[in-house]
């Protein structure tokens, strides 16, 4: 059952009053007007957001701009020190921001405990390397000069991120960029701006200066304006393969590099030697946590067909007793959609699979009704029998929907998993260990995990090949995508 009430409760006790950070000052109103947030819990309003214009990109770049000439001639040490401080707050808050990712994005209590500490994770790692940050020396013969490098920050990042991540893909974000001295823009999407606003505060009162991190909720045309600023030095988006069209194409009016981090279709291989009843466990929850709003699950389901059957049985049996609810109760698994059109759009590419018989949905398929039927609740749904080129084996749902198909062999199994036009991540479940090596290697992903599910601690780097995206985040990869490398020759 929704407690309605105790989600108001929370939602004034939590949100405040939304507002813009840009540079010391908080905006309660912005030029690009309001929106009005909804619970995806309750599909009820719970807060007016005010959302930034061109006016206020402008202001936040040009303060971003003015912090950058202080942040950047910080000592190495004292911006680690900075950043370990802001990873301590978000650690002591994790509760709050926890109850914040629940309220504004429908994110399952359960998981959503967990995403501050991975975005405190991630804060400490590239804290680690503010002071550690090595150019090189080159060798020059004869020896008569002499040869090195510099790794210098960037300047501005503007920072775009979707409603899915929070606290964890904001940090995986703007600590490796901060860590190095760059300062940051960034623009969470107006459907759940209020855990990125919170990391805004904790980052002031963690004693980083006024500036560096400005956060300024918007709409389309509050990223356009962001990413054509000449003022921006990069830009890192987190979102879906149009909106990165769109990106792409503003960027090049001022040769803006981008980091993108795209969509999924994940396919996710079952050998009949595996591990029958963890890969079934594994295959029908995975794909549903989050009411499968993860750009890395594992969405497409290729088992042997000898073992078709049991596995369908068990991701059926699994996926069908997952709890489906309220996004505070610890129990639930399966909470919400993020918004009403989101739900309408899910609801879509399963109606259009039944009606394309694009295969047999043999668990769900149906809007969630009842005590539910006010929230934006998808079913957990399966679907058996899928073609590879069928529109729901393509396209990324973003919703609690598995797609099932058969192989007979390795070398179909690989074709079907590269099927697609994206390349973000890949599973494998063999007990073979050549084979598991084997198919790892040739499958088209940015990320493989074998026999468990993809962890993304902060030390890996991650980004996918193909439509799934530019460049890394994670790991000294994703550093490095926030400096630019200087040679100084010196003759003798």
């Amino acid at each position: 059952m929704i407690d309605a009430d105790r989600h108001r409760q929370l939602a004034e006790e939590l949100l405040g009053g939304p507002h813009l950070v840009v540079g010391d000052a908080r905006l309660a109103r912005g030029s690009g007007g309001v929106h009005h947030h909804v619970n995806p819990s309750t599909g009820r309003p719970q807060a007016d957001v005010p959302l930034a214009g061109a006016d206020e990109i402008a202001d936040a770049v040009a303060a971003a701009r003015g912090a950058f000439a202080v942040w950047s001639r910080w000592r190495p040490d004292e911006r680690r020190d900075a950043l370990l401080r802001l990873a301590a707050l978000v650690l002591r808050d994790a509760a709050t921001i926890g109850a914040v990712l629940s309220v504004e994005a429908g994110v399952p209590a359960a998981v959503a405990a967990g995403l501050p500490k991975r975005g405190a994770d991630y804060l400490s790692y590239y804290a680690g390397y503010a002071d550690k940050l090595e150019g090189s020396v080159i060798p020059i013969f004869p020896e008569n000069a002499f040869d090195y490098t510099r790794l210098e920050p960037l300047g501005v990042i503007g920072v775009i991120s979707t409603w899915n991540g929070g606290i964890s893909a904001i940090c995986r974000k703007a600590g490796p960029a901060l860590a190095v001295g760059n300062t940051v823009v960034v623009k969470p999407m107006e459907l759940a701006p209020f855990s990125v606003l919170r990391f805004a505060e904790l980052a002031l009162e963690a004693g980083i200066p006024p500036g560096v991190v400005n956060v300024v909720p918007g709409d389309a045309a509050a990223g356009q304006a962001l990413v054509a600023h000449p003022g921006v030095d990069k830009i890192s988006f987190t979102g879906g393969i149009g909106t990165a069209r769109k990106i792409l194409a503003a960027a090049a009016e001022n040769i803006t590099p981008v980091v993108l981090e795209l969509g999924g279709k994940s396919g996710n291989i079952v050998f009949p030697d595996a591990d029958l009843a963890v890969a079934g466990q594994f295959s029908g929850q995975v794909c549903m946590g989050n009411a499968g709003q993860g750009c890395v699950f594992p969405t497409r389901l290729i088992v042997h067909e000898d073992v078709h059957d049991e596995i369908l049985e068990r991701v059926v049996a699994v996926a069908g007793s997952l709890p489906l609810g309220d996004a505070l109760d610890p129990t639930t698994v399966v909470g919400p959609v993020i918004s009403a059109g989101h739900c309408q759009r899910v609801l879509g590419m399963i109606e259009r699979a039944r009606s394309e018989r694009s295969g047999e949905i043999v668990l769900g398929g149906r809007r969630a009704g009842g005590e539910l039927g006010e929230g934006f609740f998808v079913e957990p749904t399966v679907i058996d029998g899928v073609d590879s080129h069928a529109h729901i084996a393509q396209e990324e749902v973003f919703g609690p929907v598995l797609s099932v198909m058969t192989f007979a062999d390795e070398d179909e199994a690989v074709a079907l998993a590269n099927d697609t036009p994206y390349g973000l991540a890949g599973y494998v479940h063999t007990n073979d260990l050549r084979r598991a090596h084997r198919v790892a290697a040739a499958l088209d992903a940015g990320y493989v995990s074998l026999n468990s599910f993809a962890a993304l601690p902060a030390p890996a780097p991650f980004g996918g090949f193909g439509m799934s995206g530019i460049g890394k985040e994670g790991g000294r990869e994703g550093l490095l995508e926030f400096v630019r490398t200087k040679n100084v020759y010196l003759g003798m």
